[in-house]
């Protein structure tokens, strides 16, 4: 039943569309019914603004994102792909980096308030448990000091500054994979040239002429991998940027915010 109907729904369009189609070319032949030297007249006007739409039609000028995308596809699948993944590899470090180091951004000056409101208030285990309440390396920092209260303050600054090392490895984590993905883009886009160049020059010898359209479309691929490879770098080396800005600001908070510490405990035990 179903191929049936499909059958006969099938023959229904094609009758409808032969109806239109007849029914216009009635139409139009109708409308047109006028004397020759109108219609020769007529042409000239007609083919001229055909004309006008054909010199048009070049004139658009493609998007940006088109342009990149059909300069991608000339450029070859080879080393096109290869620059392509250092920036997406790249990108995605740099966007979890970014992420990290902004939800490890505190604000230093409320956690000390905090701290320093809970030992006059609790004493240390007070303290301790503001730092378990409050995310990031300053409370984590803060944490490990406040566990060797009772050791000394001698140890409390040992303490500090040993997390504090751990806690920079940890907000530079994978900041070289962005550095190496910065120098290897470029190297790659040059490799891409240096090949390209040597693939026209192949290409005019087994042509045994130097024709300027051969030699032009060569050299065109050739550098387009360059370009793609210096644009990655750029938009890499941006983010990098960022993020090591980003890293010496958290990192200044520590230390700042550790000194803070000590003083506070060293207020508590004169008290």
């Amino acid at each position: 039943m179903k191929k049936i109907f499909a059958i006969f729904s099938l023959v229904g369009l094609m009758s409808f569309g032969a109806y239109n189609n007849v029914y216009a070319q009635d139409s139009s032949a109708a409308a047109t019914e006028q004397p020759a030297t109108e219609q020769v007249t007529e042409e000239p006007a007609a083919d001229a603004s055909k004309d006008a739409a054909a010199e048009e039609m070049p004139q658009e000028e493609l998007s940006f994102h088109q342009t990149i995308k059909n300069r991608f596809i000339e450029g070859g699948p080879g080393f096109m792909g290869i620059v392509l993944i250092c920036l997406i590899l790249g990108l995605a470090i740099c966007i979890e980096r970014i992420i990290y180091l902004n939800l490890a951004t505190t604000n230093t000056d409320k956690l000390i308030s905090n701290v320093e409101n809970a030992l006059a208030s609790g004493g240390v285990e007070a303290a301790k448990e503001v730092c378990r309440n409050t995310r990031g390396p300053v409370a984590s920092i803060f944490y490990q000091g406040l566990d060797r209260a009772g050791e000394g303050i001698d140890a409390v600054e040992k303490s500090v500054i040993n997390y504090g090392s751990v806690q920079m490895g940890l907000l530079e984590k994978n900041v070289s994979w962005i550095s190496l993905f910065i120098a290897l883009a470029p190297m790659l886009g040059f490799m891409g040239t240096v090949i390209g160049m040597i693939d026209a020059f192949d290409a005019i010898a087994a042509a045994g002429d130097v024709s300027p359209s051969l030699v032009a479309d060569g050299i065109k691929i050739a550098l387009l991998t360059t370009v793609f490879g210096l644009i990655v770098a750029i938009i890499l080396q941006i983010f990098y940027n960022y993020i090591i800005a980003k890293v010496d600001s958290v990192v200044n908070d520590m230390e700042n915010a550790s000194i803070s510490l000590v003083d506070a405990l060293v207020k508590h035990k004169s008290n």
